[in-house]
């Protein structure tokens, strides 16, 4: 649900996608800041719909559900428009990868992390990726060239999310395990764009087609894995299964093939700001559908976290 500021989707492997046929028309009908609300509507949501999930189902269970119904979207996209899955060994092994750090990691640190914590905290850590992003490309990509301003961006979001966890008077006495879970989702996030940048961007093939085969393997590590560690549900309530579903289904495909339209006719700019309505959306879903309670220091603090990031991703004059 989160990726840095140069593109925002959830499984895509390019970071500036180019969009053709029937996909760059995709809602065209629609005005951009229409399908621009639904991509912050659907993000946002996707951290309650996680925690209702849970009510019923494993963490590992609502994440290899999500993975499912998005990439049933994304397939039957690939077979509509008859384009080729990607070839060659060293892409699929790039894309389990991909799949891995971007996917499978951190949607299951995100939907185990709301066990003990409300969602509007997951939301609002999941802000902090683009601060992440900065720190792991001034490692990992050498093109990337630090300065003052991107530096005092990361200081200034990292005390939001000090702010945010109200660090002064014991963390304000949300679970640290689950905090790290989630703070750990973001950085897998970042780590996982870095990787492909470095190792996909220049890859033949579409972005459609990568992103269909990046979210196949994401769900193939976690039937493999899931079974082993969760029994069958004892029950399956209709409001969890269809918070699975929407999870999957809207906010991992149908939200992809908006996006990657989107992309393409305002540019990754307008694309990525998306980010920025995520941890709103997400903290007044979880305040007015689940009741979750919300002090001062965490919308101050989610201010803070988006202002330091904004910061991170503005590029030098000159």
């Amino acid at each position: 649900m989160s990726a840095p500021a140069e593109s925002r989707t959830p499984a895509v492997t390019s970071a500036a996608p180019v969009a053709d046929g029937v996909l760059t028309r995709l809602g065209r009908g629609l005005d951009w800041r229409v399908r621009f609300a639904f991509l912050g509507l659907v993000w946002g949501f996707s951290f309650l719909f996680m925690k209702v999930g849970n009510e019923a189902f494993a963490p590992l269970q609502v994440t290899l559900g999500r993975m499912v119904f998005g990439t049933a979207v994304l397939v039957t996209a690939v077979a509509v428009k008859r384009e080729r899955l990607p070839r060659g060994g060293r892409t699929w092994l790039h894309l389990a990868v991909a799949a891995f750090l971007l996917n499978s990691l951190p949607f299951s640190l995100f939907a185990t992390a709301e066990q003990t914590i409300p969602s509007m905290l997951a939301g609002i850590c999941n802000a902090a990726t683009p601060l992440f992003s900065m720190l792991v490309s001034l490692v990992a990509l050498s093109e990337d060239r630090p300065s003052r301003q991107r530096f005092a961006g990361v200081g200034m979001g990292f005390a939001g999310v000090l702010i945010v966890l109200g660090a002064w008077q014991g963390f304000s006495g949300q679970d640290p395990k689950g905090t790290l879970m989630a703070l750990t989702a973001a950085l897998s996030y970042a780590v996982g764009w870095a990787y492909v940048r470095r190792t996909l961007s220049n890859r033949s093939g579409s972005n459609l087609a990568m992103s269909a085969g990046q979210l196949s393997l994401g769900t193939l590590q976690l039937l493999l894995v899931t079974p082993l560690v969760t029994s069958v549900p004892d029950s399956f309530p209709a409001k969890s299964v269809l918070s699975v579903l929407a999870l999957g289904a809207l906010g991992t495909g149908v939200a992809f093939l908006v996006q990657y339209g989107l992309v393409a006719e305002k540019g990754p700019t307008i694309g990525s700001m998306v980010t920025y309505l995520i941890p709103i959306v997400a903290t007044a879903a979880g305040v007015l559908l689940l009741g979750e309670s919300l002090s001062w220091n965490e919308p101050v603090g989610a201010v803070i976290i988006l202002a330091g990031a904004a910061l991170t991703q503005r590029r030098p004059k000159g």
